[in-house]
C-alpha cells in the first residue's frame, strides 16, 4: 500500500498506567484480538443455538448472527486496520492509549448489549461506535489532506447507515427485508476489501515471490470497481434478474481476470501471499454465484457465504497476521500455525458455500458442522499465537 512519507511525525501521546500498555499502541492491536476473539465464540454460539443444542439465549437468533458478524466482527477489523493505515498514509496519529480503550470499550458495550438488553437501547448501544471511530479517523485525513482515502470514511458512513436500517428492520420499525441492509453491509465491506487488496496484493506479490511481475491495469482496476459498484446497487435495489446476472457475472469476471494478471500461481510457496489470492479470488466466485442467485439457480446464501467466509474471513485472517507481524517488528514469515489457519478458513468456506447449494439434510448439516469447525479453529490459533504478539511491545524498539 502506498504510504505517505513524512519527514517529522507527530509524536506518540503520552498515558501511563493501564492505558500504557502495549495493546493500546495502535489501533490494530485491540480490534484485532476483539474481532478474532468474537468470531471464535459467536458462530459455534449460533451453530449451537440453530439445531437447539443451547435452548437458552433467545437473543441468539439469525438476525443476532448476521449482525454480529458484519457489524461487529468484520467492523472491528476494518476499523483496526485504518486506525493502523491511516497513521501509515497520514503521519497523524489515530487514536491509541486512552482514546483507543474507550472505542474497544464501546465497541464491546455494543456487543454486550444486544446479548442482554436487545431492544431499542442494545441497538443504541451498538450505533454509538461506528461514528466514533469514523470521527477521529477523518481528522488525520482532513488534517493531512489524504484525500485519496476521504473514500474509506465515506464507506464507514454507509456502513453506519447500513447499521441503522438493519436495526429499524430488526425492531419492526421499518418494513424492509432484514437481508436487504445485511447484503448490502456485506457488498460494502467486499467494496473495501477490493479496494485495498488492489493497492497491496500485487505489490505485496512483487516483494515476497522473487522473480514475479504482476501485472497491474488500472484503467481495468477502476472499471472492476466500478462493476462491483454497479452489481451491488443493482442486487440491493432489487432489480431484475436479467439485468443484475450480466452485472454480477461481468464483476466476478474482471476480477478474476485481474487477479490471473498478479501470478497466484507463484505464490504457492509463501503462505503469507497464497491466502490474500485465494480469499481474493473468492469475490469473483461470490459474484458469480450471485449472478446465478438472480436467475433463481442457486440460493443467494451460497454467494453471501462465499463473499463472507471465503473472501471477508480469509482476506481478515491473512491481513492480520500480515500486518501483526509486520508491525510488531517480526519477519514477514509464516510457520505451520499460519498455515492450518488459512487452510481451516478455506476448508470452512468451501463446507459452508455447498451446504447452501446441497439440499440433503444430512449432508448438509454434516457440511454446517465442518464449516465452524473450520471456522473456529482457524481464529482460535490466530489468537494462540498472536495474542502474544500483540499485546507485546514492537521488538525492533519502534513505536507503535
Amino acid at each position: 500500500m502506498s504510504l505517505m512519507q513524512v519527514e517529522e511525525p507527530e509524536p506518540v501521546p503520552r498515558s501511563g498506567g493501564l492505558f500504557g500498555h502495549p495493546v493500546w499502541n495502535l489501533g490494530f492491536r485491540p480490534f484485532y484480538l476483539a474481532s478474532a476473539l468474537l468470531a471464535a465464540l459467536a458462530v459455534p454460539l449460533w451453530l449451537a443455538r440453530y439445531y437447539g443444542w443451547l435452548p437458552v439465549l433467545a437473543k441468539v437468533d439469525l438476525a443476532w448472527h448476521m449482525h454480529e458478524m458484519i457489524f461487529g466482527m468484520a467492523i472491528a477489523v476494518v476499523v483496526g486496520f485504518l486506525f493502523t493505515a491511516g497513521r501509515n498514509w497520514t503521519g497523524l496519529w489515530t487514536p491509541v492509549r486512552g482514546h483507543l480503550a474507550a472505542l474497544v470499550a464501546l465497541w464491546l458495550a455494543g456487543r454486550v448489549a444486544l446479548l442482554t438488553v436487545g431492544g431499542a437501547v442494545g441497538a443504541l448501544v451498538d450505533l454509538l461506535f461506528l461514528p466514533c471511530a469514523i470521527w477521529p479517523l477523518w481528522q488525520v485525513m482532513r488534517r493531512s489532506k489524504n484525500s485519496r482515502n476521504y473514500m474509506f470514511v465515506v464507506l464507514l458512513s454507509l456502513l453506519t447507515l447500513a447499521n441503522a436500517l438493519y436495526h429499524a428492520v430488526w425492531l419492526g420499525w421499518l418494513s424492509l427485508p432484514l437481508m436487504a441492509p445485511a447484503h448490502g453491509a456485506i457488498l460494502m465491506i467486499v467494496l473495501i476489501e477490493s479496494l485495498i487488496g488492489t493497492r497491496v496484493i500485487p505489490m505485496f506479490t512483487r516483494n515476497g515471490a522473487p522473480g514475479t511481475v504482476p501485472k497491474v491495469v488500472p484503467t481495468l482496476d477502476k472499471v472492476s470497481v466500478g462493476l462491483l459498484i454497479a452489481s451491488a446497487l443493482a442486487w440491493v435495489a432489487a432489480l431484475p434478474g436479467w439485468l443484475v446476472a450480466p452485472l454480477c457475472v461481468a464483476a466476478g469476471l474482471v476480477l478474476l481476470y485481474r487477479l490471473a494478471g498478479w501470478q497466484p500461481q507463484r505464490t504457492a510457496r509463501v503462505p503469507l501471499l497464497w491466502v490474500l489470492h485465494l480469499s481474493y479470488g473468492w469475490i469473483g466466485v461470490g459474484f458469480t454465484l450471485l449472478a446465478l442467485a438472480a436467475l433463481g439457480m442457486v440460493s443467494a446464501s451460497a454467494a453471501f457465504h462465499a463473499l463472507t467466509v471465503g473472501s471477508m474471513a480469509g482476506l481478515i485472517i491473512g491481513m492480520m497476521t500480515r500486518t501483526s507481524l509486520g508491525h510488531t517488528g517480526r519477519p514477514l514469515l509464516a510457520g505451520r500455525t499460519e498455515f492450518w489457519m488459512y487452510m481451516a478458513i478455506q476448508v470452512g468456506a468451501v463446507a459452508r458455500v455447498l451446504a447452501s447449494l446441497l439440499t440433503q439434510p444430512e449432508l448438509r448439516e454434516g457440511l454446517m458442522v465442518l464449516a465452524t469447525v473450520g471456522w473456529t479453529l482457524a481464529f482460535w490459533l490466530f489468537l494462540a499465537k498472536y495474542a502474544r504478539y500483540l499485546g507485546q511491545p514492537r521488538i525492533d524498539g519502534k513505536e507503535g
